[in-house]
């Protein structure tokens, strides 16, 4: 049965990630997301909640990990993808990877959800 390890939460404001792309432009879509996520996010109407979303549940990943975002930690070494329901998944490379195999997490789970001016999304790091 698994446990839960740590827990993470996060809060963004979608003005916030708009201002940043339209300040740093493709060097910050680039820099946070990897190729899956901008493919998702992008295309969509309401594209700003999607990222922003994206971006919480990253900071929410940080948390669990207890690291923030720091040292050798890259923003694309987790990736937030969405199975056929639209359920949030995650996958670590990484530096990211190699600090959950430290804190013997073995899964996290995530939960994202967005407005029109906010996103936030909660992290669990599950183990044994």
């Amino acid at each position: 049965m698994s446990q839960i390890v740590n827990h993470g939460i996060d809060l963004v404001e979608c003005a916030r990630i708009r201002e940043l792309v339209e300040r740093y432009g493709e060097r910050f879509l680039h820099r946070i997301f990897t190729e899956k996520e901008l493919a998702y996010c992008l295309p969509r109407r309401r594209k700003w909640e999607h990222l922003a979303g994206r971006f919480a549940a990253k900071e929410a990943i940080l948390k669990v990990l207890g690291t923030g975002w720091r040292d050798k930690i890259a923003w694309t070494d987790m990736e937030i993808t969405n199975d056929p329901t639209g359920m949030p998944h995650v996958t670590l490379t990484g530096e990211s990877a190699q600090i959950t195999r430290k804190l013997n997490i073995d899964k996290i789970i995530l939960s994202i959800s967005h407005t029109e001016h906010y996103a936030t999304a909660s992290a669990l790091g599950l183990g044994k």
